[in-house]
């Protein structure tokens, strides 16, 4: 098979996320190789991509990319990065642990009122 790719593609092996549709839905994939224009990864099973677009996330690179399915062969499947690189995501782990110290103290002290100590 003739390799039509304009840019070498380095073999890696990175965990990633693809994030599917626009419902938010991910699946969890290793990256086999990529470049800067692309990337092949493998999926646990095979599924149905969108053909329009998806979100590629490599974790290890702490990269994420837009991307289009140029070709799949059950569960490979070949993207081609468009020039925009979707906003990363915002944490709320700040949030969650603010809210969470917050119960906590709330929790001590009922506790505290339970066993008689003020």
């Amino acid at each position: 098979m003739q390799d039509r790719r304009e840019n070498a593609r380095d073999k890696v092996i990175y965990g990633g996320v693809a994030e599917i549709g626009e419902n938010g839905a991910s699946r969890e994939c290793i990256v086999r190789n990529i470049s800067d224009k692309g990337a092949s990864v493998e999926f646990s099973s095979t599924m149905d991509l969108p053909k329009e677009q998806i979100s590629l996330r490599i974790a290890r690179k702490g990269r994420s990319f837009l991307a289009k399915v140029v070709w799949w062969r059950d569960n490979f499947v070949g993207l081609a990065f468009s020039g925009e690189t979707p906003a990363p995501p915002v944490s709320d782990l700040e949030e969650r642990l603010r809210k969470s110290e917050i119960k906590k103290r709330q929790l001590q002290r009922r506790i505290n009122e339970l066993l008689g100590e003020r």
